[in-house]
Formats: structure tokens, C-alpha cells, sequence
């Protein structure tokens, strides 16, 4: 059985215990996730004894090629989803269908109510994204090289990179290098932020040039198909003043503590307390304003989130971020950022692209 196979079975065993016929699945990255179809606008109805992808011709050699185990329902030109999933249900005779709450919009569920009105639909909040927490050998592997692929694009930025250059040009650069080692795209659009404003947390690349400061964040990732990486570096272009080596030197700190407390049982908030007491000890608690970090896999912000409030307890085979920083409006910001795995004994970094503040000096 393919382990797209078993995630099905999974959602089959929560139909069965919540007495639901079906479950059509609208989210296309989870649609991906249980079959392994990489295309998009396409829906998946599993039901307690089969699985249906429901799509358009534009995808029918694709879903032969990439599902042959699954039963296909191919509709033509001019007609809509909708119809195509009021025949499956009709013809699966489904009463009762669960939804995927979070990512139906209210237009659909209205639609689809009307269309279908002898079949009740309930929400089935979650379902997938519990599955996809917990990572297994395959996805492992594939984040290894969407990680090992964003290492090598920064690499090759950073040989080339010159004062002159612009963080736009900087950005533009990692997408190619992505794409040049075998990468789809980068994870999401980089960030890159020179001097003052790398104390914006998600800045927007500009003409500024890198010239113009000492020091440069750059948060990037690959996506290497399918599975994405997270990483977040402190280039320095000038001088390592005293301000930034003691910012650098107490988000380093608290980095390397929260990931040193990474392991199968410790509770989310538990990890982000040991960043956020670092820093605050540090007086720099006000100016870390975000959770420590998230999961990734699919998407590039999955469950489980390291924050406060958070009493998810870590399991084996998670992949999660730790990228504490402090943002000073004016000056600058200091984030430190990489990829960890929840292994049985304890924790794997899957990120190694230097960090020591000797280490970021460019030239």
C-alpha cells in the first residue's frame, strides 16, 4: 500500500467513527497530499469504500500518470465542479458529506447545499492537516532537499554578491540559483532587507542598495516540487559594530537554546519560552514581537506553532523552524532561522548554512 494510500484509509477510519459517507476534500494542496497529484483545481471525495478525483481534461493524462490507482471522474468543457460533484454524490448515494470547514468558502457551501439538499453536510475541521503534522520518510527526504537546495542558492548569492547590488536584484538572484539546482520556485518571496529596514519582519525587496548598510537580512527558501524550506541570515557588508554584535550575539544565543530543547514531548510554548526568556533577559523582550516559529512541509506555515499559548506536545518525524529576533525600528533587525526535525532521541538540524557572526561577513 502507497503512503498515499494510507493517508486515505486514515480519513476513511475518521469517517467510519464520526458516521460520515464521504469526505470531499476542496483543498488542493490536501488533495495533492492524499493522492500525490501534483496539478491543481481538482477535488477528492473519499468515501468508506473508494476514492474519486474529481477534474477537468487538461489533467487526465497527468492524474493516469500520477494516481492510477484512483477512479477518476473527468468532466468536459462547459461544465462546472459543481455538477460534477453533485453526480458523485447522487451516485455514491452520500446523506451525509463531510467538508473541509477552513478552506470551503461560504459561496460554495451555499451552492453545494442547494445542489445536493438530501445530503447533509458537516464540517470536518482539520482532518488533513492533523495527517500532515507529522512527517514520514519520504517527506523527510524531500525537505532535506528543498533545504539542501536553498544552502546552495545562498551559496553561490553570496560568492556574487557585491555592495552595489540592490535587495531586489539579491532576491531575484536567489529565485534563479533555486530554480539552476533543480528547485521549483523559492518557498515564498524572499525577503531581503538592508540596514533599518530588516527591522521590518516581512519586508518587501527594494532598489536600496546593499551598499548602504553593514548588514543585510535575507529570509528565503526553496520549494524543491513539493516540500519547502525556511532559513533566515545576517550578511554583514561593512563593519561588525558593537550594537550589532551584541544583538546578533543574544538572538544566536536563544536560537541555539530553543533548538537544544527540541525533543519528542516538550510542549511548543516550552521551546518558545527558552528563546523569549533569553531575550528578554537581554531587555530586548518587547522587540521580539512574533512566535518562535511554525511547522513546514506543503505549505510554508503548517502546524505545529512554537508560541506562547501553544501546548502541543512535539512528536517524532515534525519539521519545525526556530527564528527568534529582535527588531529595532530605526536601526535594524537581527533574525537567526533554521529547519528542525523532531527525531525519537531528540532533534536534527536540516539547515547548514553558517551562522557565527564571523561567519556572515561578506569579503
Amino acid at each position: 500500500m502507497t503512503s498515499h494510500a494510507k493517508r486515505r484509509d486514515k480519513i476513511r477510519s475518521k469517517l467510519r467513527k464520526n458516521r460520515l459517507d464521504a469526505m470531499l476534500v476542496t483543498n488542493f494542496t490536501n488533495v495533492g497530499y492524499l493522492t500525490g497529484f501534483t496539478g491543481d483545481d481538482s477535488y477528492l471525495l473519499v468515501t468508506c469504500s473508494n476514492d474519486i478525483v474529481l477534474s477537468d481534461e487538461r489533467y487526465t493524462t497527468q492524474l493516469e500518470e500520477e494516481c492510477p490507482e484512483l477512479e477518476l471522474a473527468i468532466r468536459g468543457p462547459g461544465k462546472k465542479m459543481l455538477s460534477s460533484v453533485e453526480e458523485q454524490i447522487s451516485s455514491c448515494k452520500i446523506k451525509l458529506l463531510g467538508c473541509e470547514a477552513d478552506s470551503m468558502s461560504i459561496a460554495l457551501h451555499e451552492a453545494l447545499h442547494r445542489a445536493v439538499p438530501n445530503c447533509r453536510l458537516a464540517s470536518c475541521l482539520g482532518w488533513v492537516e492533523e495527517l500532515r503534522v507529522v512527517k514520514d520518510r519520504h517527506e523527510i527526504a524531500r525537505t532535506r532537499v528543498a533545504c539542501d537546495q536553498a544552502r546552495r542558492a545562498f551559496d553561490v548569492v553570496r560568492a556574487a554578491l557585491t555592495t552595489d547590488m540592490t535587495e531586489l536584484q539579491v532576491a531575484a538572484d536567489l529565485e534563479y540559483q533555486a530554480r539552476r539546482f533543480g528547485g521549483k520556485c523559492l518557498s515564498f518571496p524572499a525577503i531581503v532587507a538592508t540596514g533599518a529596514r530588516s527591522a521590518l519582519p516581512h519586508a518587501s525587496p527594494t532598489l536600496q542598495q546593499i551598499g548602504a548598510s553593514d548588514f543585510t537580512l535575507i529570509d528565503w527558501g526553496v520549494n524543491e516540487g513539493q516540500y519547502v524550506s525556511d532559513l533566515t541570515r545576517i550578511l554583514v557588508t561593512g563593519k561588525i559594530s558593537p550594537k550589532l554584535r551584541k544583538v546578533y550575539g543574544v538572538v544566536l544565543k536563544a536560537q541555539l537554546a530553543a533548538i537544544r530543547s527540541i525533543r519528542p514531548g516538550v510542549a511548543c510554548e516550552a521551546v518558545d519560552r527558552k528563546a523569549r526568556n533569553i531575550i528578554s533577559q537581554a531587555g530586548f523582550g518587547k522587540q521580539f514581537g512574533h512566535g518562535l516559529g511554525h511547522g513546514t512541509g506543503l505549505d510554508i506555515h503548517e502546524a505545529p506553532r512554537l508560541s506562547q499559548g501553544q501546548s502541543t506536545k512535539l512528536k517524532p518525524g515534525m519539521i519545525v523552524t526556530v527564528e527568534p529576533g529582535i527588531y529595532l525600528p530605526g536601526w535594524g533587525g537581527v533574525r537567526i532561522e533554521d529547519d528542525i526535525l523532531v527525531t525519537k532521541s531528540g532533534h536534527e538540524v536540516l539547515t547548514s548554512v553558517p551562522k557565527q557572526l564571523e561567519e556572515c561577513v561578506v569579503g
